[in-house]
Order: structure tokens, then C-alpha cells, then sequence
């Protein structure tokens, strides 16, 4: 497939109104006689709230009412379905009951006139609690495994019998500390009640699964909500389904007949906003004496809340990433004191990749054999967890490229061997893979008597790029340039599109923008075929359109444009809906790549940074090069994060949250940055998609913590196997 926009650098379309500010973010919003609504979490993780002193903030400035348990109107909760769109984060109703199960948790909402006003009385509220003993602080202070996850597991072959007759072997437990999305914009509700309908403005990854539980919890028709969600400020996959605060800000514009909006501060959005949940995996592999692998057996326990089931899925690659005739996943699910976890970038996948790859490194000393030259001795053609071939798999171009390009066969194997000048050299690398979905998804396109193209879709654009990718999607179609086509995306009342999550969006959405761009040229050619219009008696089908015209065999040509204003019509326009079709059932779909890392280590200072990694990556084509390049870099900043800094803090003693600011939760600054060297694999993946695109936001993330902590052990001797390596652990403090 030739291309002139698709597969090419191109500038974002919405760049401009992000620079000028008039990008619309939920937290901009502002409409006549709003009030705002703040939160009052919990200050206790397990026990029950017994009084809360009302009338003193009733009474001070602005304020307009306090909803609780004991004055909040009676709702519906969410059936909480996937399957039906209308999935939530959270399946307790705010203030549902006096229960305190997590640190956070919201007891009560002030509504004041003014923002600083609700605020200072939310802080003024005094709640008494009665706390319980046994709150369990999180899976990294037991050895409790909780309950089996049959949904989660997973064999072939006989794994238990070949790991016993292998002759090497490994055994090691890998553990993974919860993490915060930490995101730019906060979550943010804006709410208002108009003739019975709900309108919500809402920072969201999913604005069609917002409306459809709105609508189930206020009993409503879905027509009658609408969620718009027009910019966001990224998620990371927290703002993927609806959290309390919304339903408590709806409910209280209800009420008050008034709107409402709440902003959430960074402390309640790390306490109650979802998190990343800690993991503990034990991995037994076992190769014979030429490095294949013999056996595989991957078992883990995650955490989740008391108020609300959530599964990270961390054995779901293991299966499909080597070639293993004997092969075992399982996975147990740990209730504790915590907000309720929710999918952080990767979901799953990106914890079991870590401990798997750190896991096959590990193999590789014990075999004393290169770390790359193992992972290739294991490498499938198909999927052995489906029995399906690859749809197209290009992992060998990946380690070769990036090898190269990082210099790997330079690599001192011994360890603490390479130095320079004071610092010892760490190489370390991983695979880093990630699944290739696509969703259903409707779209809208109008060819305008303006010359002008919409294309509308009620899917949103996390900061992403997906206005971009639709835009370039029509230009492609229709010959029409960029600055001609305008996208509409984030409100869900325009055809149903997916979540932006699970790097699904843009493999779901650009095939019913073509669908709907075609549908919108057939309705062109048939008001052109029509009496008295350019092309009467013709038949519609000898006509072809390029360049923003219609033109017919004998080189008649005439644009749209012109067409419409002559048949005096406005405009026409094109509905169009895809689907995952057959290929399904023919090809397993995923997405490879390879990263190497160099880290360096300075003993006299206990110094450990990274300096450089060298990434190549296949997923497919990429339809903006720019931004898959710049989603590839992000991902490894935060896989730097995730290996060295990042960890929520929970108090043993009772579980609360020490943490909850950007002061004290540690992430990767400007002056941790490394060289990073990033290569896309241009190799287009047509059974996937007609553009041959599969997702790019998950997969850079996925293999780079291991490849920090495989470098590190090559620099210090030192096996880290809980993340974050932090120096004490290398002090062994």
C-alpha cells in the first residue's frame, strides 16, 4: 500500500490549540452558577467511620452542602461489564456505607460556591473513626498468597516433570512494588443537569463506557447522557472506566440543581485514583544444556482492594513469548488495604515480562551463555499458547538491529569488567512484547460544500495523537490536505468508538474512518449521477475519487466541493463501523521489539544512573512516525521509573498511604535522562488492518525494567529481584 500521509511524519493537528490554550481540558471548563465539589478521604485504612461534625462547615464561607452516607440520594451501582460497555473502576457507590476499607476513601464531598472555599471546609471536617487492627498494608509486607485465579492459569505439556529433568535450572521469586500513574492532569468531573438530561465533562479514556454506567447508576436511557472528554492530559490507564468522585459530583448537581465540578488534588488521585499493583512472582525455568528451554512455570500473586476485584494479568505473555513445549502459568489475587488498583500502561504484562526476562538473564549465567544468544535459540514462529502463526513477527530484526547499534558484541561478560574512568559499565538487555487488539468502532464522515472534511468518532485522544492519525487517515482517502479535514472526537452522543487503552485505539478507530470516508465518496457519486448534476446517466461506479474530486474515464474531473455548491446541498455524508473479523481465528497478533541498556556505576559515591538505551521496535507501520517515535521515548522514561525510583509507601503498622505527593513518590526528572536511540520497524501488518498499524503506546514500556536490572547485576554483582533497585538494596542496607 503506497501511501502520501499514512506511514509519514506529520505535525499534530491539535498542536496549535494546545500551544494557544484553547485545547479544552476538563479542569478549564467553567459554566454559569457552577459550584465545586472536594472530596474528604478517610484518614484511616480499616475500620469505621462513626460521626462526622457537620454543622461548623455548614456554616463557614460558601459553603453549600455536605453529602454522606447519611444524606446521599439512593443509586444503582454498575452491572460493571466489559462485555457491556459500562465497566467502572470502582463498583462501591460513594458513601455507600461507614465501612472504611482503604486509606482515602471518600466519607464526604463539600459543595461551596468557590473552589478555595469547598476546599478549606473539607479540610475542616472532623470525622471520629473506630480502627480496626489487622489492616494488611499490601502484599510486599506477607507471605499470604490469597485466593486462585482459575481465569488466570494456564499449561501445556508437562512442565513439573521436564523442570525435573533438566539439567539447568533456575528458581526465583521477582516482586514488584505498587506504583502511582502519576499523570499531569488530575481527575476532574464537571456535571450539570439539563431537562433531565445528565451532561458530564469528564477527563476520561473511555467516554462511551462512562455514559453507558451513568447511565445504569441514575437510571437513564443512555441517549440522555452525554460525556464529553475533548482533551486529556494523559492516563496512563486510570482514567480508562469511571472512579466515585463522578458519580458524588453527578449526584450532587442533581440535588443542587446547579453544576458542579471537582478537581481532584494529587493526594486523593495517588489514594484513590488506582495504582499499579504490587506483584510477587516466583519463576522456575529449566533449559537443557544447549540453552532450550525444557520447561516453564510462571506463579504469581497481585494485589487488589476489598471493595472491588482487579486482576493484573502479569503470566498472560509467558506462554507466547518462547518456544517451550511445557509450560505452566497460575496466578492468586490478595485482597488489602489499598485504593483499588486499576490498568497502569502494560496492564499485566509489563510486571511479568519483568520477571520473566530477568528470570531468562539469570538462566543465561547459569548456562554460561550470551543473554541475547538464549532468547534467540527460544525463538517461536507462531504462538504456542494459540497454535496460531504470527501475523507478522520481525523480533530477530529487532535484537539484530539494536545489538548492532548498541555495540552488544563489545560486551565484557564478566561482571564489573567494563569501566570508565571512575564508573563500571552495566549491559543489560530484555524482549519487550505486547498484545495486538482491535475493538468494534463507528465513525462519521462529511464532505462539506466548503471543501472541508469531518470526521467524527466517540472515541478521545489521550494526548496521543489520534486527532492526527484520523486526520491523516481522510487526507489519505480523499486527496483533501490536512488543514481541510477537521476531526471530532470525546463525546460520546458521536458513533461509538473504543477506550484509549491497551494501544487498541488507533487499530480500531482508522478502519471505520475509512469505512465511513468511502461510504461518504458513494454517496458523493450518486448525488453526481443524479438528473441535472455533472455526471447525469453515468454509472456511479465508473467514477473514481482523487485529489478531492470525482472524475470519470473520459478525465472529467470535479470537485466535491463544487458539486455540492451546484446541487446546492450542504453537504453528504458516510457512516462507517469495523469490526475483528476472521483473522482472528487464522493468525495470533502481537507486537515484538528489544531493548539494551547501559547503566553506570560509580561505588566511591554511590552513583547508578542510566546512560544509554538502544531500542528497536516492530509494530507494524507507524501511521504518524513523530508521535509512535515520541509514545516509544515516553515509555522508556517511565520503564526508568519503574526499575529505579517509583514505589508507593504504605505505613506496616496500618496501612496508610506515606507517599501521596510529587514530593516524596519519586520519578524519573531531566537529569536522569539517557541517550535514547529508538528504531521503528517500518513492516505493515495487513492481517491485521488495512494500514497495517498495530499499537504503540504499551509495548516501549514492556522489557525495559528488566534490562535496567539485568545491567545493573552485570555492573555490581548484584541480583536485584524487587523493584525499584534502589542504592540501599545495593548496600544491601
Amino acid at each position: 500500500m503506497d501511501t502520501q500521509v499514512i506511514g509519514h511524519r506529520t505535525p499534530r493537528v491539535d498542536g496549535e490549540n494546545k500551544l494557544t490554550g484553547r485545547a479544552d481540558y476538563t479542569t478549564d471548563w467553567y459554566v454559569e452558577d457552577m459550584l465545586h465539589g472536594y472530596p474528604v478521604p478517610a484518614s484511616i485504612a480499616h475500620g469505621t467511620l462513626e460521626a462526622l461534625d457537620i454543622e461548623p462547615v455548614l456554616a463557614m464561607p460558601g459553603v453549600v452542602a455536605v453529602y454522606h452516607h447519611g444524606n446521599f440520594p439512593r443509586l444503582y451501582r454498575s452491572p460493571s461489564s466489559q462485555a457491556h460497555q459500562d465497566q467502572v473502576s470502582e463498583v462501591r457507590l460513594p458513601f455507600e456505607d461507614e465501612r472504611i476499607h482503604y486509606d482515602g476513601q471518600y466519607v464526604a464531598m463539600v459543595v461551596a460556591e468557590r473552589y478555595e472555599q469547598a476546599r478549606a471546609a473539607a479540610q475542616a471536617l472532623q470525622a471520629r473513626y473506630r480502627q480496626d487492627d489487622g489492616a494488611r498494608p499490601g502484599l510486599l509486607y506477607t507471605r499470604e498468597d490469597g485466593r486462585p485465579l482459575e481465569s488466570e492459569g494456564g499449561s501445556r505439556g508437562d512442565p513439573e516433570s521436564a523442570y525435573e529433568r533438566a539439567p539447568v535450572k533456575i528458581d526465583h521469586v521477582y516482586g514488584i512494588a505498587p506504583e502511582s500513574h502519576m499523570q499531569m492532569e488530575m481527575h476532574a468531573t464537571l456535571a450539570q443537569w439539563r431537562d433531565g438530561r445528565l451532561i458530564v465533562h469528564e477527563s476520561s479514556q473511555g467516554v462511551i463506557y462512562q455514559q453507558k454506567a451513568m447511565a445504569r447508576i441514575f437510571d437513564l436511557p443512555e441517549e440522555q447522557v452525554e460525556v464529553i472528554s475533548h482533551y486529556i492530559g494523559s492516563g496512563f490507564g486510570n482514567k480508562l472506566f469511571m472512579w466515585p468522585h463522578a458519580v458524588a459530583v453527578a449526584a450532587a448537581a442533581r440535588e443542587l440543581g446547579r453544576p458542579v465540578k471537582a478537581v481532584l488534588p494529587r493526594q486523593q488521585d495517588m489514594e484513590s485514583g488506582g495504582n499499579r499493583p504490587a506483584s510477587r512472582q516466583r519463576l522456575r525455568l529449566a533449559a537443557d544444556e544447549q540453552g532450550r528451554l525444557q520447561s516453564m512455570r510462571h506463579d504469581s500473586t497481585t494485589e487488589t482492594s476489598f471493595v472491588h476485584p482487579y486482576v493484573d494479568s502479569v503470566g498472560s505473555p509467558t506462554l507466547s513469548l518462547y518456544a517451550c513445549d511445557n509450560a505452566a502459568i497460575s496466578q492468586h489475587l490478595l485482597e488489602v488495604n489499598h485504593g483499588t488498583p486499576c490498568p497502569m500502561r502494560a496492564p499485566g504484562e509489563v510486571s511479568g515480562i519483568y520477571a520473566l526476562e530477568c528470570a531468562m538473564d539469570e538462566l543465561a549465567i547459569a548456562l554460561d551463555m550470551d543473554p541475547l544468544e538464549l532468547r534467540r535459540r527460544n525463538y517461536n514462529h507462531e504462538d504456542p499458547a494459540k497454535g496460531l502463526p504470527w501475523s507478522s513477527k520481525h523480533l530477530d530484526t529487532c535484537y539484530d538491529s539494536a545489538a548492532r547499534r548498541f555495540g552488544w558484541e563489545r560486551r565484557d561478560s564478566a561482571v564489573g569488567s567494563m569501566t570508565e574512568g571512575d564508573e563500571i559499565l552495566g549491559w543489560g538487555m530484555a524482549t519487550s512484547s505486547w498484545f495486538a487488539g482491535r475493538q468494534p468502532c463507528m465513525a462519521r464522515v462529511e464532505l462539506r460544500a466548503d471543501g472541508t472534511v469531518l470526521a467524527a468518532c466517540g472515541t478521545q485522544d489521550i494526548g496521543t495523537g489520534t486527532y492526527t492519525v484520523v486526520a491523516q487517515t481522510v487526507a489519505e482517502l480523499t486527496g483533501v490536505p490536512l488543514d481541510r479535514v477537521e476531526v471530532r472526537l470525546g463525546e460520546s452522543s458521536l458513533p461509538a468508538g473504543p477506550l484509549s487503552g491497551g494501544s487498541m485505539a488507533t487499530a480500531t478507530t482508522l478502519p471505520a474512518v475509512a469505512a465511513a470516508v468511502r461510504a461518504a465518496i458513494d454517496e458523493l457519486k450518486e448525488v453526481a449521477t443524479d438528473e441535472d448534476a455533472p455526471f447525469t446517466g453515468a454509472d456511479p461506479d465508473g467514477l473514481t475519487f482523487r485529489d478531492g474530486a470525482l472524475v470519470d474515464a473520459q478525465g472529467k474531473r470535479v470537485t466535491f466541493d463544487e458539486l455540492l455548491t451546484g446541487q446546492k446541498l450542504g453537504s453528504v455524508n458516510g457512516d462507517g463501523q469495523a469490526a475483528p473479523g476472521d483473522e482472528q481465528q487464522q493468525y495470533s497478533f502481537r507486537s515484538f521489539g528489544a531493548h539494551f541498556v547501559e547503566v553506570r556505576w560509580d561505588p566511591a559515591i554511590t552513583r547508578l544512573r542510566v546512560s544509554r538505551v538502544v531500542s528497536s521496535i516492530d509494530i507494524g507501520r507507524a501511521v504518524n512516525p513523530a508521535t509512535a517515535r515520541n509514545q516509544v521515548e515516553g515509555a522508556i522514561v517511565m520503564g526508568m521509573g519503574m526499575g529505579l525510583f517509583e514505589k508507593l509507601d504504605y505505613d506496616p503498622r496500618d496501612a496508610r498511604l506515606i507517599n501521596n505527593n510529587y514530593s516524596d513518590y519519586i520519578v524519573t526528572s531531566h537529569a536522569d535522562m539517557p541517550d535514547i536511540d529508538v528504531e521503528l520497524l517500518d513492516n505493515p501488518d495487513y492481517a491485521f488492518n488495512e494500514f497495517g498499524a498495530r499499537g504503540v503506546g504499551e509495548i516501549g514500556l514492556t522489557g525495559i525494567a528488566p534490562a535496567i536490572a539485568n545491567a545493573v547485576y552485570h555492573a555490581t554483582g548484584k541480583r536485584i529481584r524487587e523493584l525499584p533497585i534502589t542504592i540501599d538494596k545495593l548496600l544491601d542496607i
